[in-house]
């Protein structure tokens, strides 16, 4: 019992913290929209590789912040067979829904490392400021792995919810 809790607060901490990564992100990507606006409307002054700078802060603000959305269960769900079925038969949906996340985590983290390794080899970089794509990437990649063991942590809470329900039966 004492190591699901130790899995728990260390996830916890993982999501707090790109979850701050991706409020930071967030944050100056707001900002440099705001004064690349304003520069431009008032001087005549656009900053240069602005477009490129909210691209990657874009890219941080998203996957950064998946962690967070995974561990407080706030992924999109619509609702609408829970008042139709059973307590049991919802438990069952949670579990395959949660594996099919785990499973689509897993894939996606599998799956990005190719293209991430092709901008590395061919020197990909952003248009204005020459920014390497491995950093986009990393975000990314970052962001997914750190994702994974969230993942498989709220599919065995969802296994262990509906056997503690069914045992309390």
């Amino acid at each position: 019992m004492n190591g699901g809790h130790g899995v728990r607060a260390l996830s916890t901490l993982i999501a707090r913290f790109t979850c701050y990564g991706s409020a930071l992100f967030l944050a100056a990507m707001m900002l440099i929209t705001v004064a690349d606006v304003t520069l431009r409307a008032l001087f005549n002054l656009p900053i240069t590789g602005a477009y490129d700078l909210v691209q990657l802060f874009l890219v941080g603000t998203i996957f950064l912040s998946i962690p967070h959305v995974f561990l407080r269960d706030e992924n999109i769900v619509i609702d609408f067979v829970d008042h139709v079925f059973g307590r049991t038969f919802v438990g069952l949906l949670k579990i395959v829904a949660s594996l099919a996340g785990f499973v689509f985590i897993a894939v996606l983290s599998w799956k990005t490392f190719i293209p991430a390794l092709d901008a590395m080899r061919f020197n990909e970089v952003s248009p204005d400021l020459a920014i390497p794509m491995t950093v986009h990437w990393s975000l990314m990649i970052a962001g997914i792995v750190l994702t994974l063991p969230v993942t498989a942590l709220i599919l065995v809470e969802s296994i262990r919810s509906l056997v503690l329900a069914r045992d309390a039966r």
